[in-house]
C-alpha cells in the first residue's frame, strides 16, 4: 500500500492528482492523506470538497485528514511508502524539526518510524533561501528521498524550487531499492 499525501501547494495539486490516478491505474492500492489545509482551504485552483471528492474516487478510500487518523500508520505498519506529492516548504520545515501537527507530518513520522521509504515532491517558493537548510537536513535522512527538483522561475521567483512530478514514479522506484534518483537536481 502507497500512502499519498498532500499539502497545501494548491497550484501543483491537480498536477499530482494525475500522477495520482496513473498509479491507482496501474494497480497500485493507495491511501490518500490530506494536510488540514489542503482537506479543507478552497482556493482559485479549485473548491476543497472537489478535490477531496475526485482523490477519494480515484483511491476508492476515504482521506486520512487528521493527526489521530494518521497516528496508526506506524504502529499498523501498513504503508510500503509515503509519497508527500506536493510537499510544501512549511511541511519540510516541520519533518526537518521533528514537528508533528497535521496529518501529513504525523503520516511521515510514522512511516520514517517503520524504516519505509518517504519520498518527497518539494514545492516551495523558499526552497533556495530559508528552506535550503531543510532540504539538506532531509537529504541526509535515511529513507528519505526527493523527486527530481527544478527552479520554474528564475526571473520572479529566483528562490523557487518545484518537483518534476514526470519523476515522481522513477523516484519511487528508486526509493524502494533505497537509493536517490539522480540528478537530484534538475537543469
Amino acid at each position: 500500500m502507497i500512502g499519498y499525501a498532500f499539502c497545501g501547494s494548491f497550484c501543483t495539486i491537480s498536477k499530482s492528482i494525475k500522477v495520482l490516478s496513473d498509479l491507482v491505474a496501474e494497480g497500485n492500492e493507495v491511501q490518500p492523506i490530506m494536510s488540514e489545509t489542503a482537506y479543507s482551504t478552497d482556493t482559485r485552483f479549485g473548491a476543497a470538497k472537489d478535490i477531496v471528492s475526485q482523490v477519494e474516487r480515484i483511491c476508492k478510500r476515504p482521506v486520512i485528514h487528521t493527526i489521530v487518523d494518521a497516528e496508526p500508520i506506524g504502529p499498523r505498519d501498513y504503508l510500503d511508502m509515503l509519497v508527500i506529492a506536493p510537499c510544501t516548504g512549511n511541511t519540510l520545515a516541520k519533518l526537518a524539526g521533528g514537528i508533528t501537527d497535521t496529518a501529513v507530518t504525523m503520516a511521515a513520522k510514522a512511516q520514517m518510524r517503520t524504516g519505509k521509504p518517504v519520498v518527497i515532491a518539494l514545492s516551495s517558493n523558499d526552497a533556495l533561501s530559508a528552506n535550503l537548510a531543510n532540504i539538506a537536513k532531509m537529504s541526509v535522512r535515511k529513507n528519505v528521498f526527493f523527486v527530481p527538483m527544478y527552479q520554474d522561475d528564475t526571473e520572479k521567483k529566483p528562490n523557487s524550487l518545484v518537483c518534476d512530478l514526470s519523476e515522481l514514479k522513477a523516484t519511487m522506484v528508486c526509493a524502494f531499492a533505497g537509493r536517490q534518483i539522480q540528478p537530484f537536481w534538475k537543469a
